[in-house]
């Protein structure tokens, strides 16, 4: 009776130990994984697509066609609260989707607001507050600011025509908190103070006949500027506005009118191609092709325009075999000295 009475009791001491670790081993092998998916505006269905930031499969239509009166999604950008805000230019207006399932919230910026007129591009600030050019060259060539939180007009951050701002297409905060706005019709890549709006230099500029579209700043620090021309991806000092290189050459992978260039999780470039109607990517140290990561149509993209990568937090299988490994050790570990706790006692 006493032997078996010590079998009982090791086995319930085992459980007590065990069943913890055990489940701290189950953790080991599903996590919480958070990765990013790439969305696309869709400009000519009025939608935008999600698509497996590694594969680039196609996902679902995030944004479905037409959604809150979505119509021409240009400016894609992940605000502050991890909601996705669009530029609708053909509405004139902002519109405000759930980052998590691309429900429609709001229309963030109604049409007119603030004297916006075909709203291109937009980002939020390091005040937070979302600021968004306005393109319309017969009554705006300008950046506004709006309230981050409610979409309320406060200023018109940088006055059309200031320093000869034409035609503002994309616009990016630098490392310095000024803002950087692509000057479409004037070839040139003007700086505005940060804080004020006011108009500091004409940080780059292009060849003549070219036309700059996009802009970002890379991992390394320097502006990188799509051109629709000449159908190439130009870098240059993040610092000094000099010219580097052509990082991506004429044509490159089939590249013809790109819009605007992003880098992505992996830290290579993505380039949406709106007359191939696709993505290319390119390698983010070298600029050499990789490969066409959407091809064109793909999910039913039709005028693939701009990008954005958001987060996906689902909770998946995932091995994490140190933690799980480091667990299940401490099972067997705790069960020996079990045993010979026990073999000492009887």
């Amino acid at each position: 009776m006493i032997v078996e009475a010590n079998k009982i009791m090791r086995f319930f001491n085992f459980c007590y130990i065990s069943l913890p670790l055990i489940s701290f081993a189950l953790l080991g092998w599903i996590a919480p994984r958070a990765d990013a998916a790439l969305l696309v505006g869709s400009f000519n269905n009025n939608s935008v697509l999600r698509y497996d930031e590694k594969t680039g499969e196609f996902i679902d239509d995030f944004v479905p066609s037409g959604s809150g009166g979505l119509e021409g999604p240009t400016g894609l950008t992940i605000g502050p609260d991890d909601n996705l805000y669009v530029s609708s230019i053909l509405s004139g207006s902002v519109q405000r989707y759930d980052g998590k399932t691309g429900n429609f919230i709001s229309t963030f910026v109604p049409s007119g607001s603030g004297g916006l007129d075909s709203p291109e591009d937009l980002v939020f600030g390091p005040d937070s507050n979302l600021y968004v050019t306005s393109i319309n060259s017969r009554t705006s060539n300008s950046v506004l600011r709006y309230n981050g939180q409610t979409g309320a007009f406060i200023d018109t951050f940088v006055p059309s025509g200031s320093g000869g701002l034409s035609a503002p297409f994309s616009l990016s905060f630098g490392s310095d908190g000024n803002l950087y706005v692509s000057s479409t019709l004037t070839n040139s890549v003007l700086r505005y103070n940060g804080q004020t709006g006011a108009f500091i230099d004409t940080f780059a500029t292009e060849q003549k006949g070219s036309e700059l579209g996009g802009l970002t700043f890379g991992p390394d620090g320097n502006l990188y500027v799509a051109n629709f021309k000449t159908n190439n991806i130009s870098r240059f000092n993040g610092k000094t506005g000099a010219f580097i290189n052509t990082f991506v050459p004429a044509g490159s992978g089939g590249l013809n009118d790109p819009v605007k260039p992003i880098f992505g999780p992996d830290g290579n470039l993505y380039v949406s191609d709106l007359n191939s109607n696709n993505v290319l990517r390119y390698d983010g140290k070298t600029g050499a092709f990789i490969d066409t990561f959407i091809p064109a149509g793909r999910g039913g993209l039709n005028g693939a325009g701009f990008l954005a990568f958001t987060e996906d937090t689902t909770v998946v299988p995932e091995p994490r075999i140190g933690l799980a490994v480091l667990a299940v050790g401490a099972v067997l570990g705790a069960s020996k000295v079990l045993n010979r706790k026990q073999k000492a006692i009887s």
